[in-house]
Parts: structure tokens; sequence; C-alpha cells
């Protein structure tokens, strides 16, 4: 997924928050899938929902876009409470994407991404236009694909036309349930490198569910890890939830070697010592200051050096002791 801008004649649309209140779910057998949930999630911030199988993960995700009525609490996409409003109209305002991807296998791939601006009354030049720049945004030549159908693609391949699917009407809210659970290991690690890319650029409000920790804790600016019948146990930042897990339970779900995994997702600039301006790098092994601990780390044991030198560019900016990687890093405020 190549991150080059979007841009649908003006400027990107703004991302919305989501605040979900005293939510709740129970089926007319009695079964409790969300007893009471209660979150906010910020504008532009990517959260994952995470938790044991029946959580109700998947059925707080589809009570957003109203797939699944709640039958208490409210649910405000914007400030607009969802169940004011008309559920269809609703949905093609808020991307899906979903394990299978769920393309048309009787359309061709630039018609699947065009659904919903044709349901919104596009016409049919904008939306070829829009098709292909989002095919291009996600990595894929419309002049070799666009005219392509589903069963020609790899299972990767169909998951970004899922996305791009999803993004073309510029939602201002992404719904995604187990989006890249679908392919194999490798295109999976792919996939959610790319998709970090392209956040950056489109900077959506992204609620998404998984079942893996390692998944959650790449993707997510924030994590919310749930217990039975979507009891919230935690909502913290990736580097908090492992470095101070709120529970015994949530310890043990996060798992044992969650202080490595710590180090792969905090950042050395949000560890270092700052350099005075114009002190010199010297003859210190050096890490850019984009690197995460993990990488300091590594740079350290490679070099034998007890520090490293954090770099932007040409410049020396501060300094990461192998002490302080190994510290146990003060709470951050949720």
């Amino acid at each position: 997924m190549d991150a080059t801008a979007i841009n649908d004649s003006g400027p990107a649309r703004s991302a919305a928050p989501i605040t979900l209140e005293n939510v709740g779910k129970t089926y007319p057998d009695g079964t409790v899938a969300v007893g009471d949930f209660s979150l906010e999630v910020r504008p532009g911030e990517l959260t994952v929902l995470i938790g044991p199988s029946g959580g109700g993960k998947s059925t707080i995700l589809r009570m957003i876009n109203r797939l699944i009525e709640p039958t208490k609490g409210r649910i405000l996409v914007d400030g607009r409470n969802v169940m004011e409003q008309d559920p269809n109209e609703l949905r093609r305002h808020i991307g899906y994407v979903i394990q299978n991807v769920g393309l048309f296998p009787h359309q061709n791939i630039r018609t699947n991404i065009g659904t919903v601006p044709r349901l919104l009354g596009w016409d049919k030049n904008r939306i070829n236009a829009r098709a292909d720049e989002l095919l291009d945004l996600v990595g894929l030549d419309p002049a070799r694909y666009s005219k392509r159908y589903p069963h020609e693609l790899s299972g990767g391949q169909r998951q970004r036309v899922g996305v791009a699917r999803a993004l073309a009407a510029d939602p201002l809210v992404l719904l995604m349930d187990e989006p890249f659970s679908a392919v194999d290991p490798i295109a999976r690690g792919r996939l959610q490198e790319e998709f970090l890319k392209l956040q950056e650029t489109v900077r959506k409000t992204v609620v998404l569910v998984t079942h893996d920790i390692d998944e959650a804790v790449r993707l997510g600016d924030r994590i919310a890890v749930l217990g039975e019948n979507g009891a919230l146990r935690q909502y913290a930042p990736p580097a908090e939830l492992l470095s101070h897990p709120a529970t015994p339970a949530v310890a043990d779900f996060v798992g044992a070697d969650r202080g490595i995994r710590r180090l792969a997702v905090t950042r050395v600039r949000d560890t270092m010592r700052p350099l005075s301006n114009g002190e010199p790098a010297g003859d210190r092994p050096t890490v850019d200051v984009t690197g995460t601990l993990y990488d300091a780390l590594a740079v350290m044991l490679t070099a034998d050096a007890a520090e490293v030198v954090v770099v932007d560019g040409d410049r020396a900016v501060g300094v990461v002791a192998r002490a302080s990687v190994f510290a146990d890093p003060e709470r951050q405020t949720a």
C-alpha cells in the first residue's frame, strides 16, 4: 500500500470520534453478548478490541454500524446517535472491512471498489477515477488490476481491495473485523506494515478487532482488553498495557514475554535523554529517532556499547543507555 495522499475533489475529511456509553446486547433467548460497555475512541486513532473468543468484540464492532442493534446504551459517531439515523445511510459513511473481504465475485475490481460511491449517486467517471486512485494507494496498479475479478487475485490482494472499497467514499470511521487473519503469516505481516503507512496518510478513526496480541501491539494507538460479555479490563496505549497490566488476568492475556513486546512499541524519542544543542555523536553507535527501544538494543548489542546516540537526519538529538532499556517505565496517562 503506497502511502500517497488521497484526495477526492478537495482536502481529506477529518476523522470522527466514537463514543459508546453503557452499550449492551441481549438476545431474545436471554443470551448476553455484551453486558455494559463504555469506550471513547479518539478521532484519527486506531483502537484495537482484543480478548478471548466469545467476549463480544465483533458484536461491539457491528453495533457501531448497526449490523447488530444494541438493546441498551448510546453509540455516537461524530457526535450523532447512530440509532437516530437510517441504518443504510449510516453504513454508507462508515467503512467496513471483514476477514474474508466479501467482494462481489461477478463484479470486477473497479466496480467492487465503487459500490458505495454508486449508492451515493456519484457519476461514472468520478467513481472510476476514485477506484483507480485507491488501487494505486493500496499498491495495485490500476492498469493491471482494475478489470480483473476477485478470483484472479491472491488473498492478500483481495484484502487490499477490501480496504480500498472501505475507503472509497472517504468515510470518517473505518471498522475492521480481523481483516488480516485469513492470509498467510508472511503476507499478514506485510499487510499490517502497509496499513500502518496508509493510516499515517489517511488518519481515519479505526476500530479493529483481533485475537492476536502481536497484531494489536503493532497496529494499535490504544488497546481495549475485553473479558467475558464485553467487560472492559484495560484501555491503554500498547507500551502502557505491556508495562503495567491492570490485573493478573490482563497480564496473563498479554503474555509472559510482554517485556520484549514493550521494546518493540516504545519509541526511542519517548525515552531518550535529550542532548544539548551541538553535542556531537562522536564515535558512539546511532539509532534513528523513529526507531524503537528494540532497535536501540540491537545496535548496542552489535556494537557492544553501553549507550546509543539518537539521530534525526545528521543531527544528534538524544542518548539511550542500556540500563534505561530495561528500566520499568513510569506509568503513562491513558
